[in-house]
């Protein structure tokens, strides 16, 4: 008497995308851990978080003056550089300490930056110049998760005109 063995099913290839489904109805049936993480193989796998990277900014802000209200300047123009785009700053001078703080809003394509920062200044004949640190607090779009915490902040003020001149330079987390 011969034995035979029944032939084993044939294997057919998986793709990624047939895996993930098959893991989501595991889930959702409540059979998978959803406390563990779950790493697929490098073909169709997606990145389960996204690796933050630095780069250099280094941009130039040339401003004119929307409007204005006691020390407070409110400040338009485009942003040349890393990353362009308009930029609106608010600088409120402290007339006499010498200092200013500023609120920086960028808004280049894909989303929008947003900063604070303050300064100490100088009147030099007909500008007024400073210098000081500015932080990135907040981004939406291409730019949710960026952070700056010290950014070099600098620039000049027209006193005629009360136009801004304004650079921003240092490494950006995005």
């Amino acid at each position: 008497m011969r034995c035979v063995f029944p032939r084993p099913a044939r294997q057919r290839k998986r793709s990624a995308a047939w895996l993930a489904s098959m893991i989501a109805a595991a889930a959702s049936a409540g059979t998978l851990a959803a406390a563990e993480p779950l790493v697929t193989g490098a073909a169709g796998a997606t990145p389960l978080a996204r690796s933050a990277r630095t780069i250099s900014l280094s941009e130039t802000g040339h401003l004119r003056l929307t409007s204005k209200h006691h020390l407070t300047l409110n400040e338009e123009g485009s942003a040349t550089g890393t990353i362009t785009g308009t930029i609106y700053i608010h600088l409120h001078i402290a007339n006499n300490q010498g200092e200013v703080t500023a609120e920086v809003n960028i808004y280049p394509r894909g989303g929008s930056l947003s900063g604070t920062g303050s300064a100490s200044y100088q009147v030099q004949g007909a500008y007024a110049v400073f210098l000081g640190k500015l932080s990135i607090t907040r981004g939406t779009g291409s730019y949710a998760h960026a952070h700056a915490s010290s950014l070099r902040f600098s620039g000049s003020i027209q006193r005629r005109n009360d136009a801004v001149a304004v650079r921003l330079s240092g490494p950006l987390s995005v």
